[in-house]
């Protein structure tokens, strides 16, 4: 399997500088510790979800911290991590649809 593209985390919230790079970063970091997850060996589906869960309620937190610096998690944001965690799914090949993976969300 091919590793990883980096670049593609996020893109286009790090090209809107609506969006605080090192909050963007805290989202790269949860992101990056489910793609880690997923290259350290086989789980079920279930459990590969219940990462899934996990790293949204995590961004979900965050959503204060962007109001703190005069950002929010909206349509932008929604989409740049949504089309991050699809390219997961498909690099993986998860049978997992992106609004299931990121079901939790609250932005």
């Amino acid at each position: 399997m091919k590793k990883f593209d980096e670049e593609l985390y996020l893109a286009d919230m790090y090209e809107d500088g609506y969006f605080p790079d090192f909050l963007v970063d805290k989202i790269k970091t949860l992101l990056q510790g489910v793609v880690t997850y997923l290259e350290n060996g086989e789980h079920s589906l279930e459990d590969i979800q219940s990462k899934f869960d996990e790293m949204t309620e995590s961004i979900n937190v965050l959503n204060e911290e962007f109001y703190e610096n005069e950002s929010e998690l909206e349509t932008v944001a929604r989409e740049s991590i949504g089309e991050t965690v699809d390219y997961i799914l498909q690099h993986f090949s998860l049978d997992i649809d992106v609004e299931e993976a990121i079901r939790n969300r609250d932005w």
